[in-house]
């Protein structure tokens, strides 16, 4: 979602606690093992298998199955799956932008989960680039606040290295670079004992849309009916929220 709103950032620890958490694990698997099957399974050659398990780490992914995935990427055990990596390009309620990635070993069942999806819940698919062109790949680099870890102790790690923004949120601090430098930047963290909870290269609006209450709701509930299906690894928009909008959604 635009510029890590607010529900954005504790999507995953919602997703988790709301019993979302088996679907969680297998969209982590799956990068998991795309991200082996890309670079190998040496996790300290392959950034991306390491930030892949990272994040499954912090997810709680149990180790048993992150070592299967990383084998199984890898073609060590014999079991590859190729997935296609395939994006999706719609708009939800109220003209909110929508871009969907999928992650599928089916392109036609990937199709029609996310048509169905996005036309039951008030929103409608779109041509390719009619989307997009406003959205761009950047690194996303979330760091937990602490007593000792705020923007301050952050931006002074990472002063030197290329980063295009930093936002202070209530718990978290969100580090935005270009793609090619965030795993430098990651590494400053990790030099200057700072841990980060996730570290991944997602889409990003240049042309955020500020919605109240009503849409968000609306926006949120198609987001989730995408994210439910198998197929649908993220789903990133241009919407964006007040801190009194995300409060009341929440509060529900």
């Amino acid at each position: 979602m635009s510029g890590h709103s607010k529900w954005a950032t504790t999507k995953h620890k919602k997703a988790v606690i709301d019993g979302r958490r088996a679907k969680l694990f297998a969209k982590l698997i799956k990068n998991i093992e795309v991200a082996a099957r890309m670079g190998g399974a040496d996790m300290d050659g392959n950034p991306t298998l390491y930030d892949a398990v990272q994040k499954g780490r912090k997810s709680s992914l149990p180790n048993d199955n992150i070592d299967r995935a990383i084998k199984r990427g890898a073609g060590l055990d014999g079991g590859a799956v190729e997935y296609l990596t395939i994006m999706y390009e719609g708009y939800g309620p109220n003209g909110v932008a929508l871009l969907i990635e999928c992650l599928t070993d089916n392109k036609n069942r990937a199709a029609a989960d996310v048509r169905l999806a996005v036309k039951s819940n008030g929103g409608t698919m779109a041509d390719p680039g009619s989307v997009s062109y406003q959205f761009s790949r950047k690194g996303v680099i979330v760091v937990e606040k602490t007593d000792t870890t705020n923007e301050d102790s952050i931006l002074e790690a990472v002063l030197e290295f290329g980063v295009d923004d930093i936002q202070d949120r209530p718990e978290q601090v969100i580090i935005t670079t270009d793609p090619s430098e965030m795993v430098a930047v990651r590494s400053a963290l990790q030099s200057a004992g700072i841990d980060y909870e996730s570290a991944d290269v997602e889409f990003i609006s240049s042309m955020p849309v500020q919605v109240d209450v009503v849409t968000a709701r609306k926006v949120i509930a198609l987001i989730d009916a995408l994210e439910d299906s198998d197929e649908v690894q993220n789903v990133y928009s241009n919407f964006d929220m007040a801190p009194e909008v995300a409060a009341l959604i929440e509060a529900e």
